[in-house]
């Protein structure tokens, strides 16, 4: 992982800096193609409310984690994408695999839910977005649920929203690398995979915190 994005990993998911920024940088008529995809995916059946603790993930270790933002489908949805976005990072074995992708999941609803509104409702509007079954196909070209999906189609979808010139979809593509790639790289499991140290032994010493999870 790139040095930038592990400094990412320190701040990007303060309080102070998600209010002060977009993620989206939607601009009116974006917003407005969002809210519309939002309330169009409402009335079609999509889940709407957080997940709480209704896993749907098949052999879940743990379920004592309760959803505040991320729906069932945005918890399929995120299942699909990890393992494109952070595919080297993962282990290959099966059950510490679920486990990682579980957690990650975890984190990335834990993180969002202390984003400010204004960010809460884009990512609500761009998670819409992949998870409404007409506009998964036309703008993602997902053909199938993302349950289904396929990593070869997956690894497409974001090739298409990295390269793309809609500013909507490419300003999505980044949405969705930095929440995944902070949630993952961000645990101190994995901060040797970015090579970040670790914090420095005077936070270590001063916050409490960090002793906790010692």
């Amino acid at each position: 992982m790139p040095e930038s994005l592990s400094r990412s990993v320190q701040t990007d998911l303060s309080d102070s800096a998600m209010d002060r920024r977009s993620f989206l940088r939607t601009g009116l008529g974006g917003a407005m193609f969002l809210g519309t995809v939002s309330v169009t995916a409402g009335l079609s059946g999509c889940a709407t409310a957080p997940a709480g603790r209704d896993y749907p993930m098949p052999g879940a270790m743990d379920q004592s984690y309760e959803f505040q933002f991320l729906t069932r489908d945005d918890i399929v949805l995120f299942q699909a994408l990890l393992p494109a976005m952070v595919g080297p990072g993962l282990t290959e074995e099966p059950v510490v695999r679920r486990q990682q992708i579980q957690a990650t999941i975890e984190r990335i609803d834990a993180g969002i839910h202390q984003f400010g509104p204004a960010n809460q409702k884009e990512l609500r509007g761009l998670f819409d977005l992949l998870n409404f079954g007409l506009t998964r196909v036309t703008v993602a070209r997902v053909w199938s649920s993302w349950e289904n999906a396929s990593t070869q189609s997956v690894d497409a979808f974001l090739e298409r929203w990295r390269t793309s010139g809609v500013g909507l979809f490419n300003n999505g593509y980044i949405a969705l690398t930095k929440v995944s790639n902070v949630a993952f790289y961000g645990h101190e499991d994995h901060w040797h995979l970015s090579g970040y140290p670790g914090p420095p032994a005077w936070a270590v010493d001063a916050l409490p915190q960090f002793k906790d999870n010692a």
